[in-house]
């Protein structure tokens, strides 16, 4: 069974940093893409950051210079690093990953999602 579990989140002060992790766990034979979706109390869930099993990265506009994406293949994780966040950075982040599992077919996994709450 494959599962992704995240850690990580919580209150933080304007302006200050925080790190989220996501670890992906069970029987896996390759990871594709990774990423972080961001659902918030005034959108839908939406595409934070991504990253390629080749290291490229994207980004959502709004976090471009603040947030960094990394990836650690060997441990099948990834972060999210938050700077100078804002009080429209609160919402529930989710990790994302295509994992190709113990049937050898790839397949779309999530998460448990963390809040992460931005206090003006």
């Amino acid at each position: 069974q494959v599962e992704l579990v995240q850690s990580g989140g919580g209150l933080v002060q304007a302006g200050g940093s925080s790190r989220l992790s996501c670890l992906a766990s069970g029987v896996i034979n390759d990871i594709g893409v990774m990423a972080w979706y961001r659902q918030t109390p005034w959108s839908t869930r939406a595409l934070v950051a991504s990253i390629s099993p080749t290291g490229n990265t994207d980004y959502q506009e709004s976090v471009k210079g603040r947030f960094t994406i990394s990836r650690n293949s060997a441990e099948k994780m990834i972060y999210l690093e938050m700077n100078n966040l804002q009080r429209e950075d609160t919402g529930v982040y989710t990790c994302y990953a295509r994992i190709k599992g113990p049937l050898f077919r790839y397949g779309d996994y999530w998460g448990l999602g963390t809040q992460v709450t931005v206090a003006s």
